[in-house]
């Protein structure tokens, strides 16, 4: 007999997809009575962009608040995608957002800081969209395709939608 889902790790590059593939967290969440744990990552600078942001931002408080406004802008996103969606979802789905029971900003390294959270949360399964763009590896994504290769847990990797006419 496969495993109870318990707690559903729904990571988010806050893209078109990706709000889609929240819908299949959503959906599975209901249907399973499991948690979800949203997770965004941003990207860690790196050490080339950090040279570049000490040469052009002399100031050590203006490099500070700048990195902080990193972190602060995609948490405004993020919860802006989530009141949208939470709006426009059907009223006797509203309950729903209980389910989310937690909700993180944090920077780093995409798939190693998705793996360790899934751990650390003891996640049975972690839902994210493909990637946006382009063939094979930009169809899937370097993310999506690396965590999908060493993640030990059943990952979805919810591929885009296709385009309806308007």
């Amino acid at each position: 007999m496969l495993p109870k889902v318990n707690r559903i790790l729904y990571c988010t590059d806050l893209s078109k997809n990706a709000s889609y593939a929240f819908q299949y967290a959503v959906y599975l969440a209901r249907e399973t009575g499991a948690d979800i744990h949203i997770l965004k990552v941003v990207e860690q600078l790196s050490s080339d962009e950090k040279l570049a942001l000490q040469s052009y931002i002399l100031n050590q408080s203006s490099r500070e608040e700048f990195l902080h406004q990193r972190l602060n802008h995609a948490k405004e996103q993020l919860q802006e995608r989530q009141d949208y969606f939470w709006e426009h979802i059907a009223p006797e789905e509203q309950a729903l957002r209980s389910k989310v029971v937690g909700c993180e900003v944090v920077e780093g390294y995409p798939e190693q800081t998705i793996l360790a959270r899934s751990k650390e949360l003891e996640c049975d399964l972690i839902i994210m969209g493909a990637h946006e763009k382009g063939w094979f590896h930009t169809l899937l994504g370097s993310v999506a395709k690396n965590v999908l290769r060493d993640s030990r847990i059943p990952t979805l990797i919810v591929p885009r939608p296709e385009k309806t006419a308007s």
